[in-house]
């Protein structure tokens, strides 16, 4: 086992089961024993801490307000930059082939390793430790949000834009997905009612893609309306 000394310093918090940190720490790539289920447990409670603190610190934003600002912070870039903050990608345990194609740096990886050390945390002494380490990490983060600028994502503003005019909601559709499954990119078309030819989205995800088709769509709208 590596000397996780440094790590706990960083968290600031020390592992009473060390065992529990090594798992969330290990890569699926790496074995059958790895942090698939913590990073599915952490999720969890990263979200419901997050929402919680939301709902305290917002007491007149709304349900959508709070859906938008709950996203702007649980998401992989977010999480992503936390991990690096904390140079995790340096404990990583990995797979021959993830350690050739530079998997301690895919941000992917990284998100959902932070996301298990929050698992790992609630299931070493529980729920208030784990809040603890969610607060140091985000309570900077959480303080500089205003729901009254925080802008709506793609995807949403384009819905709103069709609703408002009678129009059919757009449809998504994957047409390509490239490269290994680590490090694959998707291709989405956005299709109108309004537009005879849909526009091409790609990103890291499907989520992506279409959140970068749903953008391209509303310039598209936009340049339409002002020409």
């Amino acid at each position: 086992m590596q000397n996780l000394d440094k790590l706990h310093r960083k968290l600031g918090y020390v592992f009473q089961q060390p065992e529990l940190l090594e798992r969330a720490l290990t890569h699926r790539s790496y074995g059958a024993r790895n942090n698939e289920r913590m990073e599915f447990l952490g999720d969890a409670i990263l979200g419901y801490l997050i929402s919680t603190e939301l709902y305290r610190q917002f007491p007149e934003a709304t349900e959508g307000e709070l859906s938008r600002l709950r996203a702007s912070l649980v998401k992989g870039e977010t999480l992503a930059s936390i991990a690096t903050e904390l140079a995790l990608g340096d404990y990583l345990n990995l797979g021959s082939g993830e350690l050739k194609s530079g998997g301690h740096r895919r941000r992917s990886i990284l998100a959902d390793a932070f996301e298990a050390v929050i698992g790992a945390v609630y299931l070493d002494s529980g729920i208030d430790s784990a809040s603890a380490l969610v607060q140091a990490f985000f309570r900077e983060r959480i303080g500089g949000l205003d729901p009254r600028t925080l802008k709506k994502d793609p995807k949403t503003r384009l819905q709103e834009h069709l609703q408002a005019r009678g129009n059919q909601l757009p449809d998504y559709q994957v047409i390509a997905t490239e490269g290994k499954a680590h490090e694959q990119r998707f291709r989405v078309a956005c299709q109108i009612t309004e537009l005879a030819e849909p526009v091409i989205g790609e990103g890291t995800s499907r989520r992506k893609a279409e959140q970068a088709a749903a953008e391209k769509m509303l310039q598209t709208l936009t340049d339409r309306d002002n020409g």
